[in-house]
């Protein structure tokens, strides 16, 4: 597998567009997720740890009750990658 190439900040902010409910903060993607329940957010991130170890791309995430901050970001690119924009996407698939 060739080795994922850091996205320009033009190309970050082009792609955030098309991303609802995302933004840049630290250099890394972040968004909050809030579900119903707590039982509702472990599921959320037990499906998006499968889609995660399939693409062998893991988030940063935080889970606090029914909330899940995520920051994505490549750390072997040293910054934002197609690959976080791809598993930013099937999470907000997985959460609608």
């Amino acid at each position: 597998m060739s080795r994922p190439v850091k996205l320009s900040e033009a190309e970050v902010q082009a792609k955030l567009e098309n991303l609802p409910g995302w933004s840049l903060q630290d250099g890394k993607l972040h968004r909050q997720f809030q579900f119903r329940s707590f039982v509702e957010a472990f599921g959320w991130m037990s499906s998006v740890a499968l889609v995660a170890e399939s693409m062998g791309h893991h988030p940063e995430w935080t889970n606090v009750y029914n909330r899940v901050r995520v920051h994505l970001t490549t750390h072997d690119a040293g910054g934002i990658t197609e690959l976080d924009f791809t598993l930013a996407q099937r999470m907000n698939e997985l959460a609608s």
